[in-house]
């Protein structure tokens, strides 16, 4: 080929790259296709190799044997070379969105995917669907990075592979669009909306293209028989959201327990998990797997009362067991069953007393379904329209919405912290909240802070640090070694410290203290200042809260909006004068 037509080609492709949107969509389309396989390949692989593990009529001691290794073959993996593919996957995606800058390691794609294979082929009572969130983010991550986009275009990605992901592990590019935006991103408003439908629409093109037009699962046209059902649906709300609290609480404290153990122990923690399944899976064996198969004979009505009962009891302590543990899986899988579970109980009690004026037990059980999701995820826009999707019956639409919202109002009550969220705080990250994810627009307080800004070191007297603070004209400042915060001292506690000789002595050097981070809203930062009684924070990672990034000021977020003042005369070398 000439050597002109090659830089021709180059320069035209230089000036499409320029055109970051139109990039973006053809990224999106790329993604759609790909991710859309990936699903599909990780769902048969799943399907294929649970078959081989659990042939028909294979012996019970199977069920007791095959989560245990099967966990411990995942766990080892998981230590030794996949350390990031642990969990559900929606953390870690929000971890990566937030603090990496959508940085997901293709190694990290391949783990989850191995990883998770096994787990859930081998009887593991988690999902598919949280894995295939991460994978989705991480292929967008990786070809984002490939095509040599910056780290706000390759970041902009991450809800797109989320999208597409969810939208072939469901069968639901509706809700998968819904929650990229309310739970992965937490903002309705996102610029990249058009993208992120556009990925998901593609990605459910192929998995209708590869497996065919079915359901998740097959449920029977609904009827509404009498207006006092409704009571009936918010009954199950509320029995749902007590459900979807005692699923969190189980498995936060489960999680804290695992994390106190040796670190020597973490390989083999999985293990103890699917043994603790095995165990139950011996006497129950609905409990193995998602039970995605179970859900489905519920839904048409198949079931006896005492049975769904218990497997919903057993369910809410089997997953939380299992995910706390380390295994890799998701809790949207489990979440759906607990709620069929959950619905077809009361399903069942209510038309055994009022066969006259209710619905068959199966429409309870899909109603159930949403109910818990919503109590378990915290995403009640994406749970109601889920619903809607598998059955496709608009008719449903009123019953899923008074359980979801009574189910999601009880379990905000009782469990304020959504999982996702304590997750992460249980590893040390801070993920910003929603209102801050929206705040799009105004000054960031990594804009303003002063990077070069060092702690006081802990070796200084009191009068030291007071004569530093009116200097300084501030009247608190971060305590700590380098960049390393151990706390913040003020001159109120300055002036009190009569027992003490120097500012190491007053800060607690592992607790929480006032901070701010640098995607924070400078007007966020003014809230806490005013909260605390500081003209000064801490600007720190959400990585970890003591990894000092920068200092904020009263003096400059004033001088943001333009009312100048002194900017404090700080040295930035004063923890190396020390």
């Amino acid at each position: 080929m000439p050597e002109s037509q090659i830089q021709r080609w180059k320069r035209s492709w230089a000036s499409f790259a320029d055109r970051s949107d139109y990039l973006l969509v053809l990224l999106s389309l790329l993604i759609g296709v790909v991710v859309g396989l990936s699903v599909v390949a990780f769902i048969l692989l799943t399907g294929r190799l649970a078959e081989r593990m659990y042939p028909p009529d294979s012996p019970a001691w199977r069920r007791i044997f095959v989560p245990t290794a099967g966990a411990l073959f995942s766990g080892y993996l998981l230590f030794r070379y996949f350390p990031n593919a642990r969990g559900s996957g929606i953390p870690q995606t929000k971890f990566a969105l937030f603090v990496r800058d959508g940085y997901i390691s293709l190694r990290t794609v391949l783990g989850k995917f191995l990883c998770c294979s096994i787990s859930l082929a081998s009887g593991i009572a988690l999902g598919r669907e949280g894995p295939s969130v991460q994978i989705g983010a991480g292929i967008a991550s990786v070809i984002g990075r490939r095509f040599g986009l910056s780290p706000a275009n390759v970041k902009a990605l991450v809800p797109v592979g989320c999208s597409a992901a969810l939208a072939a592990a469901f069968n639901t590019p509706i809700a998968a669009v819904l929650f990229s935006l309310e739970e992965i991103l937490g903002d309705f408003h996102a610029p990249v909306l058009g993208s992120v439908v556009l990925s998901s629409a593609t990605s459910w093109m192929v998995l209708h293209l590869v497996l065919g037009d079915q359901p998740l699962f097959h449920t029977p046209a609904y009827n509404l028989v009498n207006p006092l059902e409704f009571g009936v649906y918010a009954i199950l709300g509320v029995v749902g959201g007590l459900g979807s609290v005692a699923f969190v609480k189980l498995l936060l404290n489960l999680r804290l327990w695992f994390g106190k153990l040796p670190k020597s122990t973490v390989w083999i923690q999985p293990a103890m998990g699917g043994l603790a399944l095995g165990l139950m899976g011996w006497f129950v064996p609905e409990v193995l797997g998602v039970g995605y198969g179970y859900v489905d004979r519920v839904l048409g009505g198949d079931f006896p009362v005492k049975t769904v009962a218990m497997l919903a009891l057993l369910k809410i302590v089997a997953t939380p067991i299992c995910y706390s543990s380390g295994n890799a899986g998701g809790i949207f899988g489990p979440s759906l069953f607990v709620g069929a579970m959950i619905g077809g109980t009361v399903g069942g009690v209510a038309h055994s007393l009022f066969p006259a004026v209710t619905a068959s037990p199966g429409a309870y059980a899909l109603v159930g379904m949403g109910a818990a999701f919503a109590g378990i995820v915290r995403t009640p826009m994406t749970s109601v329209i889920m619903i809607f999707e598998m059955t496709r019956d608009y008719a449903i639409i009123v019953p899923l919405m008074i359980a979801n919202m009574i189910s999601f109002a009880i379990s905000r009550m009782l469990q304020p912290e959504p999982i996702y969220e304590a997750l992460a705080l249980q590893e040390g990250v801070h993920l910003p909240k929603s209102e801050t994810r929206r705040e799009s627009e105004g000054v960031r307080v990594s804009a303003i802070m002063d990077s070069e800004a060092r702690p006081m070191a802990p070796e200084t007297g009191i009068d030291q640090a007071i004569a530093f603070l009116d200097e300084a004209r501030v009247n608190s400042w971060p305590v700590g070694t380098g960049r390393h915060v151990h706390g913040v001292v003020n001159v109120r506690q300055l002036h009190n410290a009569d027992h003490v000789s120097t500012v190491g002595d007053l800060v607690s050097h592992h607790g929480a203290y006032p901070h701010s981070h640098g995607d924070h809203h400078v007007t966020h930062a003014l809230d806490r200042m005013r909260h605390e009684g500081l003209d000064a924070l801490a600007v720190v990672s959400r990585a970890d809260i003591h990894e000092l990034q920068g200092v904020v000021t009263l003096a400059r977020i004033l001088a943001s909006y333009g009312i100048e003042g002194r900017l404090s005369a700080v040295s930035p070398g004063w923890a190396d004068s020390e």
